[in-house]
């Protein structure tokens, strides 16, 4: 018994300051991502609702850190069943040793708690792209405490969690295709079918304001989403982390070239925004399949993706659903289209044995799981936030007055603006300027 306890022992896994090191750094690219998601919608809306748009995601990194701290990461990763978990050890985090790994891994709790909370800040926040122009920032920071607790926590229980029944079934979620993309996505449709439409919308021009601000939104993203990407494999010893880092480069690539050639074929043009959109899609589709597929299979993951993406953001119009910043074209649409594609194209040789109809699974049987997976995760995401959209409607209000909404939201709720024109100067430059920012007061007046 005694020599049995001693080889146990040796065994067991040891805390690893590379990989402890590693995931600090993965964990510091994913919460830049936020920040860097502030300036991708904060560009993409109009003078008027810059500042709104940006704080919309700042604002999340102070809430959802203070709940996930408090019960947010006890109730997604306890152990207790199925549909939620629960350890009141961590509740608080009150009785986590500095040394203490998380288990089967060589790093800290603590460290695998911050990677996750970085994860469980920029969902909520990928939402506010689809409310752009129309909503109270007091009841958008309540709703994000909400969803946080009633939408986000269990789903990524079910996806992520050693007892959620989705991890059991064995859907396969790399780093957030379901439990962020398709989870955001389908919560932001559940929002905007309670709260409606912008005011002139199809009507007036709703163009962005800034596409260098997109654009440099967009650097970042795909510069933190390395660490959202290879970071979930939660150290650096077998290559499936580097795999994954791999994937992630070659699928954003490749939706980038898809959809600015749907564009040229569609519309005549390769323009900025369609770039950046179509980066976005394919570091959404390869988030859930990078580590299932070869790189083969990242270009097929994010071409296809970049050509669905750049259709499914004009549906907006066709059915009369006013997602201001294409968050249900490009997060829904692509978290599905990589979530499914695991089912077509995982090959078996990285993150589990697990094969694709394309490698000899001609049973469907991953395809199914990833069906499963999907399905309840938008269903279940759609309803819950439509139901807690309608109940803060009904309450506190969730839009803006339509003059505030006219006027400006920036100045209505944060008493600010994006630009101040009156201190761009004398001479020429400064005058016309001025002149522009009069012009524009007087419209608005009118």
């Amino acid at each position: 018994m005694a020599s049995a306890a001693i080889t146990l022992a040796a065994e067991a896994p040891k805390l690893s300051s590379a990989n402890t090191g590693f995931m600090l750094i993965a964990s510091a690219l994913v919460l830049i991502m936020t920040p860097g998601l502030a300036f991708f919608y904060g560009g993409m809306v109009r003078v008027k609702s810059t500042l709104n748009m940006l704080m919309m995601s700042f604002i999340s990194m102070g809430i959802v850190t203070i709940l996930w701290v408090l019960y947010g990461f006890s109730l997604a990763f306890g152990t207790n069943n199925s549909l939620i978990g629960w350890d009141s050890d961590w509740f608080g985090l009150r009785k986590i040793g500095l040394t203490e790994l998380w288990p089967g891994y060589t790093i800290p709790i603590f460290v695998f708690m911050i990677f996750q909370m970085m994860f469980a800040i920029i969902t909520p926040a990928l939402i506010s792209g689809a409310l752009a122009d129309r909503v109270k920032f007091s009841a958008w920071a309540l709703f994000v405490a909400l969803w946080l607790t009633v939408v986000y926590v269990p789903i990524a229980h079910w996806v992520w969690g050693a007892d959620g029944w989705a991890f059991k079934l064995g859907v396969i979620d790399f780093a957030g295709g379901t439990a962020v993309h398709i989870n955001a996505g389908a919560g932001a449709l559940g929002v905007i079918l309670v709260i409606g439409k912008r005011v002139g919308f199809k009507k007036d021009p709703m163009r962005p304001h800034s596409l260098p601000l997109v654009m440099l939104g967009a650097g970042l993203l795909w510069f933190g989403w390395f660490g959202f990407n290879a970071g979930s494999w939660l150290g650096n010893d077998d290559g499936v982390g580097a795999l994954m880092f791999v994937n992630t480069q070659v699928a954003t690539a490749a939706a980038m070239l898809a959809w600015l050639a749907y564009e040229k074929i569609r519309h005549g043009a390769f323009t900025t925004l369609g770039a950046a959109s179509g980066a976005v899609a394919g570091l959404v589709a390869i988030t859930p399949s990078g580590g299932a597929v070869s790189p083969i299979g990242a270009i097929a993951v994010g071409a296809i993706a970049g050509v669905a993406c750049a259709a499914a953001v004009g549906l907006k119009y066709k059915f009369g659903f006013d997602d201001s910043l294409d968050v249900v074209g490009v997060h829904m649409v692509g978290g599905i289209i990589g979530s499914l594609l695991i089912g077509f194209f995982a090959t078996g040789k990285g993150q589990s044995t697990a094969t694709g109809v394309f490698y000899g699974d001609h049973s469907f049987t991953q395809l199914w799981k990833q069906c499963a997976g999907v399905g309840a995760v938008l269903a279940y995401s759609l309803i819950a936030s439509a139901v807690l959209a309608f109940l803060l409607d009904k309450t506190i209000g969730m839009r803006v007055t339509e003059d505030e909404e006219i006027s400006g939201i920036d100045q209505a709720e944060h008493a600010e603006t994006a630009y101040d024109f009156s201190g761009a100067g004398g001479g020429v430059v400064g005058t016309a300027v001025s002149a522009l920012a009069g012009a524009e007061s007087k419209k608005v007046d009118a």
